[in-house]
């Protein structure tokens, strides 16, 4: 049980890195605008992006916990 659980930690902390980078990358692209996203801004959900990088941001230390504790 517990390696299983360590395998699913390893996977997901490897998934929450590489969608870090993207968005980092996509960050660097909008700030040095060279893409333009005011077509995606939507005036019913304005806040999620912000929420989409919090929820990546705590299944990170969500996982990092776990295997830090293994």
């Amino acid at each position: 049980m517990r390696e299983n659980i360590l395998r699913f930690a390893v996977a997901l902390g490897g998934f929450l890195i590489f969608a870090g980078i993207v968005m980092v990358g996509v960050f660097a692209l909008v700030f040095l605008d060279v893409v333009d996203v005011s077509a995606l801004e939507n005036q019913e959900y304005p806040i999620s992006p912000l929420w989409i990088l919090v929820v990546v941001g705590v299944f990170d230390l969500a996982a990092g916990i776990i295997l830090r504790r293994k």
